[in-house]
């Protein structure tokens, strides 16, 4: 009776402990390890949010541990382009579209795009315009495809069907919109805007829109200046009435992936792990070196939308190998072990990457990219950021398609300066598309060009400018010289993968391709990425192999 009577005792000292502990380890977030002064204190001071336990998967998403792989062709470069040498990059975590932006995704932007800024108004009217995609990408000389023209883009046969005819400006522009629609309704879900703000955009209630950059630096900036009227139920608490990054509820941008995240994405080594090696390579997004799926299930049809033969898109009447003959729905074929779908095939997709032949390991091979272009915030004369309002700037593209580099509402940005630059090490300069290849420092015409000038004396690629005259009248100049010699300059960007009208070769994830960033295809299209912040994992527990998620 004794000895149980102590157990007793024992135990509850065990839970009042525990509970103890955990009231201590609860309390201790809020007291800062630095100063002992409270953290979210309601009497003022400090505030952050110490409860953060992970980024929250966007829309759409699906996460990607990054790690270490071999970029590049493993094998044999049969038409010698050597362009993709194999280099060994480490990349970091990541989320990426399951599956290419839809038709029915991109028409909701433009659907927002004319509601917001009616075309009819003078001031917005090539905002929607410069948004549309290019129909006319489905006409060819010899081959019937006015129905693709005139129906593929917003008719619901083809909702889930990949958007193309959408070039890079124009899907960089759609990330933009993306993160600040995102950012918008979790603020709504927080309570930090009220209920349904986003619709009352829509609807005109509202004179202005939501921008993520804008409401960071000066959120009564947003919604017109109307937020105060606006805000949800955090407006009760005088302390935190807008949201900050360190309240953790912003989320990151969307944008498109960088080349390397793309392929380190599609090749999805990780289904071939075993404890912390890899075993061997992969050809294709999938395991094996052909094609077609061996599975008893499904026997002998292919994998992927792809260009089979010559005149042979999709195989015979009633017995179709990969059931499409131009693009095909997404989800219409497995996904990798990321959990990616039409990684090899359906539509090749823009990244974020200008092109060069040469990957330059030796000055980054930790989540390479080529493309930076730094800019900071514009600092008006009262101190604070300047807010674009009306004054649009448009931009017309070399083929004379005009496009808003920016909406209303806005925050303005301009280059780096020495300010930024002035005895760093990391970088000198804003623009650093062209640097080690195609800058001054890379040419034998390093004394005869400065910086300010273009690379086209290493590169001296066409040149093709559309402009207005002073009636407004598009003028477009072609560029008639016989003397160039690449088709290589700033403005070209890479994209990848296999498309429904490219042969097998072209479904290895590390062939690279490139095109002007202002033209468009009937057989490109893009997926948005996000950056992971925090962790790199969300495993907790390390296993053999890895295990696909449900």
């Amino acid at each position: 009776m004794k000895k149980h009577f102590i157990k007793v005792v024992l135990s509850c000292a065990i839970v009042m402990g525990s509970f103890s502990s955990c009231k201590n380890s609860s309390s201790s977030k809020n007291v800062s390890r630095a100063t002992g002064w409270k953290i979210n204190a309601k009497e003022g001071g400090f505030q952050y949010n110490s409860d953060f336990k992970e980024q929250e998967t966007p829309p759409g998403t699906v996460f990607v541990e990054g790690g270490t792989f071999t970029k590049g062709k493993v094998q044999d470069d049969i038409m010698h382009d050597w362009n993709n040498t194999p280099t060994q990059q480490h990349v970091q975590s990541f989320y990426m579209d399951e599956t290419e932006v839809t038709n029915v995704m991109y028409l909701e932007y433009l659907d927002y795009l004319k509601e917001v800024y009616p075309p009819e108004n003078p001031n917005y009217t090539n905002i929607y315009t410069g948004a549309l995609p290019d129909t006319l990408v489905w006409r060819n000389r010899l081959g019937f495809n006015e129905t693709m023209t005139n129906n593929y883009l917003r008719h619901p046969a083809y909702a889930e069907y990949p958007v193309v005819g959408v070039n890079w400006v124009q899907a960089t522009q759609y990330a933009e919109w993306r993160t600040d629609r995102v950012n918008e309704a979790m603020l709504e879900r927080e309570g930090y805007l009220a209920d349904d703000t986003k619709y009352k955009v829509l609807n005109g209630e509202v004179d202005g829109t939501f921008s993520t950059e804008a409401y960071l630096n000066n959120p009564t900036s947003v919604y017109g200046g109307e937020i105060d009227s606006l805000q949800g139920k955090q407006k009760r608490d005088s302390v935190n009435v807008f949201a900050k990054r360190s309240s953790g509820v912003i989320m990151p941008e969307y944008r498109l992936p960088t080349e390397t995240e793309w392929e380190y994405a599609a090749q999805a080594l990780v289904g071939s792990r075993e404890y912390n090696n890899y075993r061997g390579r992969k050809k294709y997004p999938w395991e094996g070196d052909y094609t077609r799926n061996g599975q008893r299930v499904g026997r002998g049809d292919q994998l992927a939308n792809f260009k089979q033969g010559k005149g042979d898109y999709g195989g015979i009447a009633e017995w179709s190998d990969d059931g499409a003959d131009i693009t095909a729905q997404v989800k219409s074929y497995k996904p990798n072990d990321f959990g990616l779908y039409d990684m090899a095939g359906n539509v090749s997709e823009w990244v974020a990457d200008v092109y060069r032949p040469i990957v330059d390991d030796e000055i980054s091979d930790f989540n390479y990219y080529r493309g930076n272009v730094f800019m900071k915030k514009a600092i008006g004369e009262d101190g604070k950021v300047e807010i674009l309002t009306d004054q649009i700037v448009y931009d017309t593209l070399p083929n004379g398609k005009v496009v808003a580099m920016n909406l209303p509402g806005e925050i303005k940005e301009v280059p780096v300066g020495e300010e930024e630059t002035y005895l760093r090490t990391n970088f000198d300069k804003s623009d650093n598309r062209g640097y080690r290849d195609g800058d001054p420092g890379s040419s034998r015409f390093f004394d005869r060009f400065s910086d300010e000038e273009d690379n086209r004396k290493m590169y001296d690629s066409p040149q093709f400018k559309a402009e207005r005259d002073s009636t407004g009248k598009l003028i477009r100049k072609y560029d008639t010289s016989n003397y160039r010699t690449s088709l290589i300059n700033d403005e070209v960007r890479v994209y990848k993968g296999g498309s429904w009208r490219d042969r097998a070769y072209w479904l290895d994830p590390a062939q690279r391709r490139y095109l002007p960033q202002y033209m468009a295809t009937d057989d490109i299209g893009f997926r948005c990425a996000m950056s992971r912040v925090g962790s790199k994992s969300k495993i907790k527990n390390k296993t053999v192999r890895h295990k696909k998620a449900k």
